[in-house]
């Protein structure tokens, strides 16, 4: 979808109300939508505007005058340097609220830039120290590291029954995140780390670290990272007899993994990603139909978490009655409650949230399949 698509949108749910004379309220967007990461910046997108257009088609009224949310999208190419400029560009343009960022890399650096102009963030960025940071503007709307990547030490262990393991990070804040998550949860689940191999987000051949991987005879393969290198990495470790499960984080549980391996039958790759499943609840199942209904396609990792968020912001907003005392909408997310697509949002004092599920997923195919919820 094209930024003129999006605003066309932006402006469809301004006439959807019948009204003229509402507030406008511009929430950023933080994303790639363009590059290797681009499918899930799009899908990230695309589940905020779902919400925006429902919401706007509701109707909401702040000290008694209707107000209307647009999108301000912006692509941040999954580059730190690039988010914090972005971050600036937003805080210029005093823009109150942002969706994103998406990568934890572009998160760590952008929040403080956010922090300083007082805009609320919403963030999927999974690694902790994000949050650590101490930013009371800031809330994860997400799992953390420390649960994407421990639930998939418990599910190798109790359900893979995996004794050994190579665990790979591409060196991002996200993935070396994830695979200490793991690492830390695998020894404790009596799992021997048979060795740490290293690449990059922006690498295509994996053939050194994947020989040392096939040497060291794993049962398995932990990748911390990102579809665009995890979708050939499974391809090259079959090319060289690797026939072990990949396992990972949320970073590799979408189809462009599936698709970029280019592996017919079954890729053997389990996953881990934040909130219940989707299709053992009315909301996820309602939610999977209006973004088919809307976008002619299923949604990918964090659709359902940029939609959450979306109106997450938008309840508190209306609870609060107020679009510009930021301090009175951060106490209504920090001290309130709201049920959402993927769980129930209650945050703990670091804005983490409380009790986030994690779902186990597999590929059908091209199709990724949930397997258990922990």
């Amino acid at each position: 979808m094209s930024l003129l698509n999006t605003a066309v949108l932006a402006i469809a749910g301004l006439a959807a109300t019948g009204l003229h004379a509402q507030e406008r309220i511009r929430v950023g967007f933080m994303s790639p939508v363009t590059g290797p990461q681009a499918a899930n910046g799009v899908d990230n997108r695309d589940g905020a505007l779902l919400a925006i257009k429902e919401i706007n088609a509701r109707g909401i009224q702040v000290g008694g005058k209707p107000v209307v949310f647009e999108l301000d999208v912006n692509d941040d190419g999954a580059d730190p340097k690039q988010g914090v400029q972005i971050a600036q560009t937003l805080a210029d343009k005093k823009i109150r609220f942002v969706l994103g960022p998406y990568n934890s890399g572009v998160a760590m650096p952008a929040s403080r830039v956010l922090a300083d102009a007082g805009i609320v963030a919403f963030t999927v960025a999974s690694n902790p120290k994000i949050t650590q940071q101490g930013h009371a503007n800031l809330f994860r709307i997400g799992a953390s590291d420390n649960q994407l990547g421990t639930k998939m030490a418990v599910y190798a262990a109790q359900d893979l029954k995996v004794k050994t393991v190579a665990v790979i990070d591409d060196r991002t804040a996200y993935g070396q995140g994830v695979a200490r998550e793991f690492t830390e949860e695998a020894k404790r689940q009596g799992i021997k780390v048979v060795t740490n191999e290293f690449t990059t987000d922006k690498a295509t051949d994996f053939t050194a670290i994947l020989t040392n991987v096939r040497g060291s005879k794993a049962d398995a393969v932990f990748y911390g990272g990102y579809s665009p290198q995890g979708g050939p990495m499974v391809r090259q470790m079959r090319s060289l007899g690797i026939n072990v499960p990949l396992l990972g984080g949320d970073g590799i549980c979408s189809s462009e993994t599936a698709n970029l391996s280019q592996v017919a039958g079954n890729l053997n790759v389990y996953c881990t990603q934040g909130g219940s499943m989707l299709d053992r609840s009315d909301k996820g199942r309602k939610f999977v139909e209006r973004y088919r209904a809307e976008y002619k396609r299923d949604p990918l990792t964090y659709a359902a978490a940029f939609y959450d968020g979306m109106h997450l912001l938008a309840s508190a907003i209306e609870a609060a009655q107020t679009t510009t005392d930021a301090k009175k909408i951060i106490d209504r997310v920090a001290k309130g409650q709201y049920a959402g697509v993927t769980g129930e949002f209650t945050y703990d004092d670091k804005h983490d949230l409380r009790s986030s599920a994690v779902t186990v997923f597999t590929f059908k195919g091209k199709e990724v399949v949930p397997l258990k919820s922990l």
